[in-house]
Order: structure tokens, then sequence, then C-alpha cells
């Protein structure tokens, strides 16, 4: 794959940047720290810094900027809050960085009809402590406290996935500014729609190609009345990846299963100061009535005993359960540092649950094989789930090591009629593999930017190459 980066690019002209600082005032920064910041991701994708960052409050000053960047041909890429894994927000070719995150305004809350309207940059803990005292939530939870925006644009999902599906599902409209300046609304609030082409679900999942969302209205659910978290600790991955597969074939309505291989619960262990077995683990989280969870628990448990499954630790209050899931969270980091000074490589691909346990069981066999420590883990209960690469960022070896294996981890998903990615997205890091998945729709892809976007300044060098 080729990326167009020129490190040596013009600077920006003096007339656009007078009006840029006209228009945004101290709201424009250029400043070192503030592009590298805008210029890093959290994975291990070289820097690639924009030339100016403007902090947007309102979609009015997302058209005005759009405006002021297509008329001088200048790149603008949205920034949320920074925590993508592909490379998806770095500024391949300079240009504007406008960054959402001041973007916090939550609009509207109907709980009568279950929904929201948010700005972009609202983050989803916050959301979800103004949702609370409606007892309701957004269930939508890829890990990191990202921006509702950002979660639209990568089409995020997360551990609430498996019972509440992706950011695809939990979009009802968007607000787009357009690359002509348009701010258009892509759908209204009503649960289904037969009106035109689905816009909504154009724009979730574009990374910034098409346009800047800067409104999302998202479905809301209502907290569930009984919740109950559990960890279970296995005597082999292929025993846990089995308790998962047959408790969805049953019909358990899990709200989330995350399994851990051995190596990961070592490093969550580490990191998060816990004494957790260090075997391939299940975390587990039921919602629903008091006897519909009790149902749900029985089952799963008798399902997880004869596949060798050890006792279930419960986590029922709500401190308890939050410590849980942080350690979940925090697993990333726990599995980048298991080495000092290492950078993380991560990636997902997803596959048919049927295939699951072959996937997974053969992926761990070619980890096993090579030199760089790596984890598994995975929101296993739609069949997505992730690898982790604690790499040495001065050893060629090791990257062609872990570009060799991410090859091979990502072909065999295909071979079985998968994905190359769950919900990372394509950004920089998966480009070959988004033609080698879908082949001639990738053209019709190219179609919709070239057609959208025909000066390609909207994150341009993300998701293919024009």
């Amino acid at each position: 794959m080729h990326i167009d980066v020129n490190p040596a690019r013009p600077a920006l002209d003096p007339g656009f940047v007078a009006a840029l600082r006209q228009r945004f005032g101290d709201a424009l920064e250029m400043g070192a720290a503030a592009l590298a910041q805008h210029g890093a991701s959290e994975a291990h994708f070289a820097p690639m810094a924009p030339d100016a960052v403007v902090y947007a409050r309102s979609t009015e000053e997302v058209v005005d900027l759009v405006r002021l960047c297509t008329a001088a041909g200048v790149p603008i890429v949205p920034y949320g809050a920074g925590t993508s894994i592909e490379g998806n927000a770095l500024a391949v070719r300079g240009g504007v960085s406008v960054n959402l995150s001041q973007m916090t305004e939550i609009v509207a809350v109907h709980a009568e009809d279950f929904d929201c309207t948010v700005q972009a940059g609202v983050r989803r803990e916050e959301l979800n402590l103004h949702l609370r005292d409606q007892g309701l939530f957004f269930p939508i939870d890829p890990g990191a406290n990202a921006t509702i925006g950002g979660m639209a644009s990568t089409r995020a999902s997360g551990t609430n996935a498996v019972r509440y599906g992706t950011m695809r599902e939990a979009v009802l409209s968007l607000t787009v500014v357009t690359p002509d300046g348009k701010a258009i609304k892509t759908a209204t609030r009503a649960r289904k729609s037969a009106a035109g082409y689905d816009l909504t679900r154009l724009f979730v999942g574009s990374e910034g190609t098409l346009g800047i969302i800067t409104e999302v209205t998202l479905r809301l659910h209502p907290i569930p009345e009984t919740i109950s978290s559990a960890v279970c600790g296995f005597d082999s991955l292929q025993g846990a990846v089995d308790t998962v597969v047959q408790s969805i074939q049953c019909g358990v309505p899990l709200a989330r299963v995350e399994i851990l291989d051995d190596k990961q619960m070592a490093a969550v262990n580490a990191w998060s100061r816990l004494d957790y077995p260090e075997v391939t683990t299940l975390f587990f989280e039921f919602h629903g009535s008091p006897m519909g969870v009790e149902e749900q628990v029985t089952l799963v448990r008798d399902l997880a005993e004869a596949n060798g499954g050890g006792a279930f630790q419960w986590s029922n209050l709500p401190e308890e359960r939050a410590k849980l899931w942080k350690a979940r969270h925090e697993a990333y980091y726990a599995a980048v540092n298991v080495r000092p000074g290492a950078v993380g490589w991560t990636t997902d691909v997803c596959v048919p649950i049927s295939r699951l346990p072959e996937c997974i069981l053969e992926t761990k066999r070619d980890l096993e094989a090579g030199t760089v420590p790596a984890t598994i883990l995975g929101h296993v209960g739609d069949g997505n789930f992730h690898v982790i690469f604690s790499m040495d960022p001065n050893s060629a070896e090791e990257l062609r090591e872990v570009e060799a294996i991410n090859a091979r981890l990502v072909q065999r998903a295909l071979l079985m009629e998968g994905t190359c990615t769950g919900e990372h997205g394509i950004g920089l890091g998966k480009q070959d593999w988004l033609v080698a998945e879908l082949g001639d729709a990738v053209d019709v892809m190219r179609t919709l930017k070239r057609a959208l976007d025909p000066q390609d300044l909207f994150n341009p060098g993300k998701i293919f190459s024009l």
C-alpha cells in the first residue's frame, strides 16, 4: 500500500492563515505542542502532524472552516478524542485538523422516545452520567472514553455489541457538514424510514472522508432492572470459546462477553493490580429482570462447567462491576506495557461465530510460534477479537514479524467469510485488506468519494487512495 505523505509540503498560504485567524481567533492554534498532539495516535504509526488546528464549537463554525479550506484547497481532518487505532485521524497531507472536542452540548433528550441528540464532542461516559437520572443509558462501549462523533465516524462498537449492536444500529440521524460547505440532516428521529437513500449509514463509518459529523441523534435504552457480572477461568482456550458459541446458539441474550487469553490476564493482573488466575478467562454481564438474569446465569454456568470452566466470581455491586470493567478497558495499556518502551500494534478481525473457535485457536498457535509478546482479547459474542502486540519500535525485524502474523490473521478471517476489521476501521492500516475483502465494491466507494469530495480534501489518504 502506498500512502502519499510529503514531509516537505509547502507552508499554509499566509492569506489563508489570516482568514482563519480573523474567523476563529484564539481557537486557531499553530504551536508545536498542538500540532504534535493532533499528529500522533494510540498506535504504531509514525506521527503525521497538521499545519494548523481549529477548535470548533458549533456546526456553523465547521461550515465556515470547510468553506475556507475548500476555497484554498487545504485538507481538513476531523479529530475527536484521539483514541482511534488505525491512524484514522492522522494528517497524512497536513492541512487543518478540526478538533470537535469542545462541541459538548447535549442538545435534547427525548426520554419518552428513547433517543437523544448530542454534539459530536460529547463523550460517551459523560452522556451516560447525564442520562442516568432518567433511567436511560447509551450502550455502545468501545472501551476508551471516545467522543460520540468519533464513534459514529469509525462505526465503533465494543463490549455491549453482542446485545445492543454497534454505532450502525445506534445512530438514528446525523448532522453532517459536506465538502461543498453545507450542513445537512441525514434523517429524522423516526425509528424507520423508506425515504430515499440511507445517508445516515453512508456517513457512519466513513471516517471523515465524506463529511464532518457535528451532531448525532442516538437510540437509548432503559437501564436494566438487574445487572450481574461474573468472571470465569477455563482450562483451555477451546473451552472458553465453545462456551460463548454455545450460549449464543442457545439464545442466551448476553449483554457482554469478553475473552482474555492467559497472556492478557497476566498483563491485566500486573497493570491493574489484580489477582485473577492467569488462564483464558471470560468476563460476562447479564441484563434483565431478576428471574431472567437468574435463568441466563444458570444456563451459561452449566455450559461453562461442561467446557472446563471454573467457579464464577461474581461482581454484583455497581462499584465492583466498575472495577471489573475498568480492568478490561485497560487491557490495551496492560498488554503494551509488558515491555518497557514498547509500542502497541493492535489489530482486529470478525468472523461468523461458528468459525470463531477455529480462528482464535489458529491465531493463538501463530502467536506462540512468534517472538513478539502478544495477547488475545475480544468481544467474542459477535465473533470479534483483537490481537495486541508489544513491539520494540526500533526493531525492523519485529515489525516484519508482526506484519506477517497480522497478514495471516486477516487472510484467515477472510477465508472464513469474515472481515478484516470488526470495529477499528480501515484508516491507514488495512487499505489493501479492504480491497481483498470487497473487491470491485471499493471502486463504488471511490466513486462516491469523488462525487462528494472532488478535491479529495476531507481526511485524504484514509480508507483507500484515489
